[in-house]
């Protein structure tokens, strides 16, 4: 490395490090180093002249220093910076407006007009080729944002990459050609290959979307979902109940029969008749009630098709068709979904009569547990009068 080159790299990494706004997440240092990196690369393949390849070095390292001075304009900025730079450190003056116009050759929209143009330009974009493209690439739309120039969405800066690739940039070196382009295409491939994943996603998002307009109300669904699940909930906490209640209940009446009636044979236990009777009568009652709570109601099990049409039978309720035919069966639930009006009514007629039927099992336990209650304390009450007063030792309380 000659010392001009030397003294640059050390100017050029003084003023990048401490006078460029941080918002310049693409184009700082790094940057500027891989530039640098790439102009090695290119001049070990074309091994020009040291002169030449000691401009091209300098440029190289000076392109993107006009950014220390603001984004508009910068390549002028940059060459004004080499200028001085260069003057300063006695640099041959027509080297000097070499370099400068390999610097403003970077320009975006800019034909090279000679290899050392080309040379710098291909340098300057060697990121489309190298693995480190999408990290790069991430850096330069976060900085477009943080300086206020553009903000673009994903899929929008996704796209002007694509168009980047395709339409605007090209190598112009021969090894850069040779050597970069295969890069250039597989990340290229990248981003078209994400595009088109965007897209079907979108196209499966769109179709869902339709679905669930055509679709009944998924609120609607919830909520047929939610209370009939509640009701039967309640349907089999009633039923436990009742279970309960004539388990109970017969382990009374059971006990009664084996250990308390034999016993009034005697005369001497005549005074626990009326006890014992009030006691098994209430247990007896509370085991019919219980089974009532839980009894089901037999229901025709047939319909006719006038009455599908007509929309008056509850399809979802197996009573009214465990004694269809199949075949009637299947024709009547095809004319229900294709009426979503039929449907709520259905759902809402299910709903309806397992209310009413919730409002007697309950009605029923009610009734259960308190005859079950009552009948509990009247015959202890009973037995203790009957102990009291008619036992054959009247036991002091």
């Amino acid at each position: 490395m000659s010392e001009i080159v030397e003294k640059a790299e050390n100017f050029v990494t003084e003023i990048l490090e401490n006078q460029l706004d941080s918002k310049f997440l693409y184009h700082n240092l790094k940057h500027t180093q891989r530039v640098v990196k790439s102009t090695k690369e290119l001049l070990n393949f074309y091994n020009l002249a040291p002169e030449e390849e000691e401009k091209l070095l300098l440029t190289a390292w000076f392109h993107d220093t006009g950014y220390t001075r603001g984004v508009d304009n910068h390549e002028e900025a940059s060459c004004k910076i080499a200028k001085d730079f260069l003057v300063g450190e006695q640099y041959n003056t027509e080297g000097i407006e070499q370099i400068c116009a390999s610097i403003l050759a970077t320009k975006r929209y800019h034909e090279p007009t000679n290899l050392n143009e080309e040379i710098i330009r291909d340098a300057d974009a060697s990121h489309f080729s190298q693995k480190s493209y999408w990290e790069t690439t991430d850096f330069l739309k976060e900085e477009l944002e943080e300086l206020g120039i553009a903000r673009y969405s994903n899929k929008e800066w996704r796209d002007i990459n694509i168009k980047m690739f395709r339409n605007e940039h090209e190598f112009y070196t021969d090894y850069a050609k040779e050597n970069w382009e295969e890069g250039k295409e597989k990340n290229l491939k990248q981003l078209v290959k994400e595009k088109k994943t965007e897209k079907e996603i979108a196209k499966k998002e769109a179709l869902k979307a339709k679905y669930k307009s055509e679709s009944p109300d998924r609120g609607i669904q919830t909520l047929f979902r939610v209370t009939l699940k509640n009701h039967l909930t309640l349907s089999d906490i009633a039923d436990t109940k009742a279970n309960i209640l004539l388990s109970v209940n017969a382990i009374i009446i059971s006990l009664a029969l084996s250990n308390l009636i034999p016993k009034l044979d005697n005369p001497s236990n005549k005074y626990l008749l009326y006890p014992t009777l009030i006691f098994i009568v209430f247990s007896v009652v509370s085991m019919i009630l219980a089974v009532l709570a839980t009894r089901p109601n037999v229901t025709s099990g047939k319909f006719t098709k006038d009455d599908v049409k007509q929309k008056k039978v509850n399809l979802l309720f197996f009573g009214n068709f465990h004694k269809m035919k199949l075949d009637d069966y299947e024709w009547a639930i095809q004319e229900l979904v294709k009426d979503k009006e039929y449907i709520y009514s259905s759902l809402t007629k299910d709903l309806y009569f397992l209310g009413l039927v919730l409002n007697r099992k309950y009605k029923i336990l009610r009734w259960t547990y308190t005859i079950f209650m009552i009948g509990t304390i009247v015959s202890v009450i009973a037995f203790g009068i009957a102990f009291r007063y008619f036992g054959p030792e009247r036991f002091e309380f």
